[in-house]
Protein backbone atom coordinates (compact mmCIF):
# COMPACT_ATOMS: atom_id res chain seq x y z
CA UNK A 1 0.00 0.00 0.00
CA UNK A 2 2.53 2.37 0.97
CA UNK A 3 4.62 1.94 -2.54
CA UNK A 4 1.32 3.21 -4.25
CA UNK A 5 1.83 6.59 -2.35
CA UNK A 6 5.46 7.10 -3.65
CA UNK A 7 6.74 8.12 -7.12
CA UNK A 8 9.16 6.57 -9.09
CA UNK A 9 11.50 8.69 -8.39
CA UNK A 10 11.23 7.95 -4.89
CA UNK A 11 11.44 4.61 -5.07
CA UNK A 12 14.45 4.80 -6.81
CA UNK A 13 16.15 7.12 -4.12
CA UNK A 14 14.79 4.70 -1.81
CA UNK A 15 16.17 1.75 -3.18
CA UNK A 16 19.54 3.22 -3.91
CA UNK A 17 19.56 4.27 -0.23
CA UNK A 18 18.99 0.65 0.52
CA UNK A 19 21.45 -0.56 -1.04
CA UNK A 20 23.98 1.93 0.04
CA UNK A 21 23.04 0.56 3.41
CA UNK A 22 23.11 -3.25 2.82
CA UNK A 23 27.06 -2.59 0.92
CA UNK A 24 27.62 -1.04 4.45
CA UNK A 25 26.53 -3.69 6.56
CA UNK A 26 27.86 -6.24 4.11
CA UNK A 27 31.39 -4.35 4.75
CA UNK A 28 31.35 -4.91 8.50
CA UNK A 29 30.10 -8.35 8.54
CA UNK A 30 32.15 -9.72 5.26
CA UNK A 31 34.35 -7.08 3.98
CA UNK A 32 36.05 -9.22 1.35
CA UNK A 33 32.38 -10.36 -0.20
CA UNK A 34 32.62 -6.91 -1.24
CA UNK A 35 36.39 -7.30 -3.21
CA UNK A 36 36.57 -9.18 -6.20
CA UNK A 37 39.62 -10.16 -8.16
CA UNK A 38 38.94 -8.91 -11.60
CA UNK A 39 41.50 -9.87 -14.13
CA UNK A 40 41.81 -7.37 -17.01
CA UNK A 41 39.56 -8.20 -19.92
CA UNK A 42 40.94 -10.09 -22.86
CA UNK A 43 40.21 -8.02 -26.30
CA UNK A 44 38.19 -10.73 -28.67
CA UNK A 45 38.56 -9.68 -31.94
CA UNK A 46 35.93 -10.74 -34.33
CA UNK A 47 36.48 -12.03 -38.25
CA UNK A 48 37.12 -10.19 -40.87
CA UNK A 49 33.82 -8.70 -43.33
CA UNK A 50 33.95 -10.94 -46.61
CA UNK A 51 34.62 -7.86 -48.41
CA UNK A 52 37.99 -7.07 -46.80
CA UNK A 53 41.04 -6.18 -49.50
CA UNK A 54 42.61 -9.28 -51.10
CA UNK A 55 46.64 -9.03 -50.37
CA UNK A 56 47.48 -7.50 -53.80
CA UNK A 57 44.82 -5.13 -53.28
CA UNK A 58 46.65 -3.49 -49.70
CA UNK A 59 46.95 -0.22 -50.44
CA UNK A 60 51.07 1.20 -49.37
CA UNK A 61 51.53 1.60 -45.84
CA UNK A 62 51.59 4.89 -45.24
CA UNK A 63 48.15 5.37 -47.31
CA UNK A 64 46.62 2.98 -43.94
CA UNK A 65 48.59 4.76 -41.13
CA UNK A 66 47.15 7.85 -42.74
CA UNK A 67 43.72 6.43 -42.31
CA UNK A 68 44.09 5.04 -38.95
CA UNK A 69 45.38 8.42 -37.76
CA UNK A 70 42.62 10.20 -38.87
CA UNK A 71 40.20 7.28 -37.98
CA UNK A 72 41.50 7.85 -34.36
CA UNK A 73 41.44 11.45 -34.15
CA UNK A 74 38.00 11.66 -35.71
CA UNK A 75 36.75 9.06 -33.04
CA UNK A 76 38.50 10.97 -30.11
CA UNK A 77 36.20 14.29 -31.05
CA UNK A 78 33.37 12.47 -31.45
CA UNK A 79 34.02 11.02 -28.33
CA UNK A 80 34.61 14.46 -26.35
CA UNK A 81 31.20 15.85 -28.75
CA UNK A 82 29.31 12.93 -27.26
CA UNK A 83 30.32 13.84 -23.36
CA UNK A 84 29.75 17.38 -24.47
CA UNK A 85 26.61 16.98 -25.69
CA UNK A 86 24.76 14.68 -22.79
CA UNK A 87 26.45 17.51 -20.65
CA UNK A 88 24.62 19.70 -22.07
CA UNK A 89 21.16 17.57 -22.54
CA UNK A 90 20.80 16.91 -18.69
CA UNK A 91 20.34 20.34 -18.12
CA UNK A 92 17.95 21.09 -21.49
CA UNK A 93 16.15 17.83 -21.12
CA UNK A 94 14.38 19.19 -17.52
CA UNK A 95 13.55 22.49 -18.99
CA UNK A 96 9.99 23.05 -20.44
CA UNK A 97 9.48 24.08 -24.05
CA UNK A 98 9.93 28.26 -24.11
CA UNK A 99 12.62 31.10 -25.26
CA UNK A 100 15.50 31.27 -22.86
CA UNK A 101 17.59 34.14 -24.03
CA UNK A 102 18.28 33.60 -27.46
CA UNK A 103 17.74 29.96 -27.67
CA UNK A 104 14.10 28.08 -28.24
CA UNK A 105 13.82 25.39 -26.67
CA UNK A 106 11.43 22.54 -27.72
CA UNK A 107 10.73 18.90 -28.59
CA UNK A 108 9.58 17.30 -32.12
CA UNK A 109 7.88 14.08 -32.23
CA UNK A 110 10.79 10.92 -33.47
CA UNK A 111 10.20 9.45 -37.18
CA UNK A 112 12.54 6.63 -36.06
CA UNK A 113 10.92 3.36 -34.94
CA UNK A 114 12.14 0.79 -32.85
CA UNK A 115 10.66 -2.92 -31.95
CA UNK A 116 9.17 -2.92 -28.33
CA UNK A 117 11.43 -5.87 -27.37
CA UNK A 118 8.69 -6.25 -24.29
CA UNK A 119 5.32 -6.60 -26.04
CA UNK A 120 7.57 -9.08 -28.72
CA UNK A 121 8.61 -10.72 -25.46
CA UNK A 122 5.45 -11.06 -24.21
CA UNK A 123 3.55 -12.16 -27.54
CA UNK A 124 6.44 -15.08 -27.36
CA UNK A 125 5.72 -16.18 -23.88
CA UNK A 126 1.67 -15.72 -24.47
CA UNK A 127 2.14 -18.13 -27.56
CA UNK A 128 5.15 -20.42 -26.28
CA UNK A 129 7.86 -19.50 -29.20
CA UNK A 130 10.74 -19.67 -26.93
CA UNK A 131 13.26 -16.73 -26.49
CA UNK A 132 12.73 -13.63 -28.91
CA UNK A 133 15.43 -14.47 -31.47
CA UNK A 134 18.61 -11.85 -31.27
CA UNK A 135 21.22 -11.10 -33.43
CA UNK A 136 24.80 -9.59 -32.71
CA UNK A 137 25.67 -6.20 -33.83
CA UNK A 138 27.96 -5.75 -36.55
CA UNK A 139 31.41 -5.70 -34.99
CA UNK A 140 33.00 -2.34 -34.27
CA UNK A 141 36.29 -0.88 -36.52
CA UNK A 142 38.53 0.00 -33.61
CA UNK A 143 42.10 1.08 -33.87
CA UNK A 144 45.31 1.59 -31.84
CA UNK A 145 48.44 2.91 -32.50
CA UNK A 146 51.40 0.18 -31.74
CA UNK A 147 55.08 0.73 -31.97
CA UNK A 148 56.45 -0.04 -35.38
CA UNK A 149 58.79 -3.44 -35.84
CA UNK A 150 60.58 -3.83 -38.77
CA UNK A 151 59.18 -7.34 -39.03
CA UNK A 152 56.10 -5.42 -41.01
CA UNK A 153 57.19 -6.93 -44.46
CA UNK A 154 56.42 -10.74 -42.81
CA UNK A 155 53.11 -9.80 -41.19
CA UNK A 156 51.79 -8.58 -44.88
CA UNK A 157 53.88 -12.04 -46.70
CA UNK A 158 51.28 -13.90 -43.71
CA UNK A 159 48.35 -11.65 -44.47
CA UNK A 160 49.18 -12.62 -48.34
CA UNK A 161 49.55 -16.66 -47.93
Amino acid sequence: MLHLLMTPRTVRTVRGLLGTVADAVRSVVAPAALVTDQEPAEVVEAPDPADVLDADEIPAVETIEAAAREYERAADQARRADRGKRAAKKVLDKLPAGIYGGWKVFRTPSSRQTPDLAEITRIFKANNLGPVPMKPCAPSLKVEQVEFVQAADETLTEVAA
